[in-house]
């Protein structure tokens, strides 16, 4: 077989960027879905954490002040 020429060469490499091209967009589309799918699931976790401080600061608030404040009596 001949050498190919520098076009041959140029085309065959051309092309070979153009398929490392796609699948970098592919790879960039799935990151993109993976990301905002994380950032939901980021915000519903948030807002169930200020949903459970709401509850428990409603249950502080329902202790007698001193309950609240008295000293814990443990195995310290």
């Amino acid at each position: 077989m001949s050498k190919p020429s520098q076009i041959d060469q140029i085309a065959t490499r051309v092309e070979r960027l153009l398929v490392h091209h796609a699948e970098l967009q592919n790879t960039n589309r799935l990151l993109v879905e993976q990301l905002r799918v994380l950032a939901q699931e980021r915000d519903s976790l948030k807002s169930r954490l200020r949903a459970a401080r709401a509850r428990i600061d409603a249950l502080l608030n329902r202790l007698p002040d001193t309950a609240v404040n008295a000293p814990h009596k443990g195995n310290s």
